[in-house]
Formats: C-alpha cells, sequence, structure tokens
C-alpha cells in the first residue's frame, strides 16, 4: 500500500486528516512524522506539521511447527532414564520388576498407537495458527451473509469483489433489502462489523480491509455524496466563505475529502470530536 503525506497545523491534526484520507480507524493505519511545526517568537508556531500514512500491511501469523518436531512428553525422558540406569542392577532386581514393565510397555504402545482427542485438536490448532488467504476470508464472510439473509425470509445474492490486493467488497443485491442497511446506513456498518467478527473467529489473520454493501447503498451514497459536495464547492468559491457540513462517518468524510481534492478552488478539513466530527470546506488559499 503506498504512503499518503498530509499536513496540518499540529501532529494530531495532520494524523486525523491521514485517517480520513486512507478511510480507516487510528489502528488501523501506520503513520510516521515526517516534520513538526517549529517554534517561533512570542509563542508563535511558524510551518506546518507533516506526517505519512499508509493502511497497515496484512500480516498472517507465523506457522507453527510440526508434530515431528514437538518437545517429547514429560514421561519420555523418565522412562529412558530409568531403563539405563536398570542396566547395572542384579539380575533379580531385574525379574522382580519384569512383570510390572510388560504391563506398563503395553499400556504405553496401545496409547501410542489409538488416536486421541488431543492430537486432532493439536492439527486443528495448527491449520487455524497458518492464517488464510483474502479469498477464503471472503469465502466465509459470504457463507454467514447467505446465511442471515435466509434466516430474516429474504431473497438476496451475495457477490465477492476484490477491490485492491488488501481489500474485498461482499454485495449483497436483491429486493427488500432496506432493513439490512437502516437510517444512513447504521444497520448496514454493524452487519459489517459483524461480519468482520464471524471471520475473525475462524481464522487469525486481519480481517479490517472486508467491506459489506447491500443493495448498492455505499455506490448510490458515494455518488450522491460527490454531487453534494461539488455543489456545496460552488457555492464556497462564488462566495468566499466556508460552509460547515453535518457530522459524518469516516467513510463519509473521506469520500468528500476526495472529491473536493478535484474541485479547483476549494479545500477541506475536518472539525469535532467522533461521533459528531465533520467537514468543512473553504476556500483555497492560494
Amino acid at each position: 500500500m503506498e504512503w499518503v503525506e498530509i499536513t496540518g497545523k499540529t501532529i494530531e491534526e495532520a494524523k486525523e486528516r491521514a485517517f480520513e484520507q486512507l478511510g480507516v480507524a487510528e489502528s488501523d493505519a501506520e503513520v510516521q512524522v515526517i516534520e513538526e511545526p517549529k517554534a517561533g517568537l512570542f509563542g508563535r508556531v511558524r510551518g506546518e506539521a507533516r506526517v505519512r500514512a499508509r493502511l497497515r500491511p496484512v500480516e498472517p501469523r507465523p506457522k507453527r511447527s510440526r508434530n515431528n518436531n514437538r518437545p517429547k512428553a514429560r514421561g519420555e525422558g523418565q522412562r529412558q532414564g530409568r531403563g539405563q540406569k536398570s542396566g547395572g542392577e542384579s539380575k533379580g532386581q531385574e525379574n522382580r520388576r519384569g512383570s510390572g514393565k510388560s504391563n506398563k510397555a503395553a499400556g504405553a504402545a496401545k496409547s501410542t498407537n489409538e488416536p486421541t482427542g488431543g492430537s486432532k485438536r493439536e492439527s486443528k490448532e495448527e491449520t487455524m495458527a497458518e492464517g488464510a488467504t483474502l479469498q477464503e476470508q471472503a469465502a466465509i464472510a459470504k457463507e454467514f451473509l447467505e446465511g442471515l439473509v435466509s434466516t430474516m425470509g429474504l431473497t438476496a445474492t451475495v457477490e465477492i469483489r476484490e477491490i485492491d490486493a488488501e481489500t474485498v467488497e461482499l454485495a449483497v443485491d436483491g429486493e427488500d433489502l432496506g432493513m439490512l442497511v437502516g437510517p444512513k446506513g447504521s444497520t448496514l456498518a454493524a452487519v459489517q462489523d459483524i461480519t468482520r467478527t464471524v471471520v475473525q473467529s475462524k481464522f487469525t489473520a486481519r480481517t479490517d480491509r472486508i467491506l459489506v454493501d447491500i443493495a448498492r447503498y455505499r455506490e448510490r451514497r458515494s455518488a450522491a455524496l460527490r454531487r453534494f459536495t461539488s455543489d456545496v464547492a460552488a457555492e464556497v468559491v462564488e462566495s468566499g466563505e466556508e460552509r460547515a457540513l453535518e457530522p459524518m462517518s469516516p467513510a463519509d468524510r473521506k469520500v468528500i475529502h476526495d472529491a473536493a481534492n478535484e474541485i479547483d478552488g476549494v479545500e477541506t478539513r475536518s472539525e469535532g470530536e467522533e461521533p459528531s466530527r465533520y467537514v468543512v470546506l473553504l476556500p483555497q488559499v492560494s
């Protein structure tokens, strides 16, 4: 994933703008501080803060060692030690213990040859610990969403769409899916969080780049936000006054920032704290 460079009045402001441009939370991004503002006379600050950020790469857990490399059981070393010691004992002592040793050996052989539940669990854990590809995670997400739709008595199809090498979208299309979208996509956001949780329970790899879209809501909202940004930007350029928008989610704010960056004469900044953080469009400083 490529790095993006962002500036701000402070380091914190530059970081916030970077997270919004990437459309992720702070925990899902890597940030490097390139330049800090410099202190001037009378407490004034000169220059801007500059950071660069990118999506945190997906890192599957390392593979565990196989059974042939596992350490010996605690009792194995002890039995070997007693066997070596018996060579120095008298013949009578060996005869007295022979019967007991034979029974123990038979039990050990039986235990070795019979499969146990512990071995099955070890094999399953090793498979899980190896992590999963994005495609395998998407398959689990698709299965869950199909089950969710069926349980709710709805008819829909679920399609896997690769956005990029580290991002996949599950597109749910059908009729009467409004209840899975909710007001301003609130239910959709919850469905996406639950889907990620389900996948996380199956695999150890990160699932933060699994997206869910229902009834093309995200696609249609993105197009509507771009049109809205274009209209507001025209008003800002004409009036020369900044315009504050309503509070939005990080994903929606990213759409606003991206759309405004393509329009000459305006720039954007974000203000406020979550969940009431919002975007301000203002005339571009030449």
